[in-house]
């Protein structure tokens, strides 16, 4: 069994100007993609093998972030299924000029693992917020489950006819 903090995975990011959009904001796309870097790292830190990304679901834009902000991204495992592992990232931004930090951004990646002979050991919370997390999973799976079922019937009624 491994501890979630044995898959926590960090990332610091200072906003630039090429990080900003028409809002003077970090373009959110920009803070997904290093969102899934640093929970891909989580994710293979529990498997010891190749994961790809299947889902990001709960995405919480909760505060903008600025140039002059810095941000942190935390990241660790919070589930396991038979095959697959669930990453909680959270954001925590920080104002260099004043020193104020403030929660700016939470989401839950789903990552499948690619060799079907390994399955994910279990995974023990110890802090609050990880035990918080941790007994939350079993919902949030069967919730993902459903709402998987209904893109599969959505995607098939889908055209993939020219122009596209």
């Amino acid at each position: 069994m491994a501890k979630c903090k044995e898959t926590l995975a960090i990332t610091n990011h200072r906003v630039i100007a090429e990080d900003i959009n028409e809002h003077e904001t970090v373009y959110g796309g920009r803070i997904l993609e290093i969102l899934d870097g640093t929970a891909s790292t989580s994710a293979a830190r529990l498997a010891r093998t190749q994961t790809v990304t299947a889902a990001i679901d709960d995405v919480n834009f909760i505060a903008p972030f600025a140039l002059h902000d810095s941000f942190c991204v935390e990241s660790y495992v919070t589930g396991v299924g038979t095959h697959s592992i669930e990453v909680f990232a959270k954001v925590v931004g920080e104002h260099l000029l004043t020193g104020e930090r403030f929660l700016g951004m939470t989401a839950f990646f789903t990552f499948v693992i690619l060799d079907k002979s390994v399955e994910p050991e279990p995974i023990i919370p110890e802090s609050n917020e990880e035990k918080m997390l941790c007994k939350g999973y079993e919902q949030r799976r069967k919730r993902k489950k459903a709402a998987l079922n209904d893109r599969l019937s959505f995607n098939q009624q889908l055209s993939i006819d020219l122009p596209y």
